[in-house]
């Protein structure tokens, strides 16, 4: 079947031999999986969930039971006092604007202690200019780079102490930059630093691609609010669209009033049949996100082994589902995206190119052969076409489907 499948006897042998050596990792992931499993099912039974909450509402959605239960759970498995979790939400980029809308005013300061948010904010924030952007509206932003990749305690206590600074956003994943994902512990330990200098300013987390990888979450380590989207690790590849904020009351109905309108928040927005899906999304999501990583394991310890610069290293410990791979070479990251697209379910035949994306400032290109439009929860593969060419992967639904992309994708580029 392999060989069906275009993958010659060689790359297979290499493959069971990786395979053998990442086994320990695998039982490790397994554990967090079935961990995150019971806090799932846990959240579902403590709010009873029955068939009563799959059905749908219409036009305002006023007394939407299914969809204000859905939030219950979602707070609950987030550890958060409150979630907002909306069909209405177009993706996490869309989410996390509506909370900085929120909870910035003109003349506030975010600053961003993670260098510069991934590149979908850039008109959002007003790096790049935008009659719409948080700039035009006079809120500031600052930012403070890592180092070596690890927060710049020294800079961020002076620069809490130099003037007020109305909020926090710490990026947990990559983006498109070559540093380190932010691990948990990590965090905690800069949240620890923030409020012993101050304690009101807002801490939000983009916790895109995270949920899941561990335990816990940022707001059970003292942030005030998480972002992230449904058709990445929450959604369990079932959700068809979607993105949550969690955190603090306060915010997740300044969040809501935003999203709807004042005066309305959370009362509003039908659910239009969508709350089973995201419902068996969640349900489904500690598996899938196990997958995940056992194929970004799994692609990790294979790249490399072929002599690629990958991070993180297959036994490292990781905060989020993306692997990076970088070749140094634009051809073979073009190669590698074109056979991660052919090893796909959906548009396999399709063979994807650079391109100038919206909402992005170098031409990308992107790998996703998915059932649900731009998923990251289902393998897909990008990247910029600058240097060092990096190639951004995550998602697999199964760690079998995963595998056999990477497969596909590593045969596409070495021939």
């Amino acid at each position: 079947m392999y060989k069906k499948f275009g993958i010659e006897d060689n790359l297979i042998e290499h493959s069971k031999n990786v395979e053998k050596e990442i086994e320990p990792i695998f039982k490790e992931i397994d554990q967090v999986c079935e961990y995150n499993s019971l806090k799932v099912l846990q959240a579902f039974q403590n709010n009873k969930i029955s068939d009563m909450h799959f059905n749908q509402t219409t036009g305002y959605g006023y007394g939407d039971v299914g969809r204000d239960t859905c939030e219950k759970v979602f707070a609950e498995v987030l550890g958060a006092e409150d979630a907002l979790v909306r069909g209405q939400f177009i993706s996490g980029t869309h989410a996390l604007t509506v909370a900085l809308f929120a909870f910035l005013r003109p003349g506030d300061t975010m600053l961003s202690i993670t260098g510069k948010p991934y590149d979908t904010l850039d008109e959002v924030i007003g790096i790049v200019e935008n009659p719409s952007s948080l700039k035009s509206f006079g809120v500031n932003f600052e930012k403070i780079e890592l180092v070596n990749n690890e927060f710049d305690y020294e800079a961020i206590e002076k620069r809490l102490k130099e003037g007020k600074v109305n909020l926090i956003e710490i990026q947990r994943s990559k983006g498109y930059s070559t540093r380190k994902s932010i691990t948990l512990d990590k965090l905690e330990k800069v949240i620890k630093h923030i409020r012993n200098v101050d304690k009101d300013v807002i801490i939000m987390i983009d916790n895109c691609y995270c949920e899941f990888v561990n335990t816990e979450e940022p707001l059970e380590v003292g942030a005030d609010v998480i972002v992230g989207s449904l058709i990445k690790n929450l959604g369990g590849g079932i959700a068809p669209n979607g993105a949550y904020i969690a955190g603090r009351r306060d915010l997740v109905n300044l969040a809501s009033e935003r999203l709807t309108a004042p005066g309305e928040g959370k009362e509003v927005g039908p659910s239009l049949g969508i709350t089973k899906l995201i419902l068996q999304g969640l349900f489904m999501a500690p598996s899938v996100v196990a997958s995940s990583l056992k194929t970004a394991v799994f692609a990790s310890k294979m790249l490399e082994e072929l002599g690629f610069d990958v991070e993180p290293k297959f036994d490292d410990k990781r905060a989020d589902i993306v692997q990076t791979i970088n070749f140094n070479d634009k051809n073979k990251l073009i190669k590698y995206c074109q056979g991660i697209q052919m090893g796909s379910p959906i548009d396999s035949n399709s063979i994807p190119e650079p391109w100038d994306m919206p909402g992005y400032t170098d031409q990308v290109i992107m790998a996703a052969g998915a059932f649900t439009q731009g998923s990251s929860i289902e393998l897909s593969c990008d990247g910029p076409i600058r240097p060092p060419y990096t190639a951004f992967m995550q998602g697999g639904l199964t760690y079998e489907y995963g595998k056999l992309g990477v497969l596909k994708a590593v045969q596409n580029m070495i021939g």
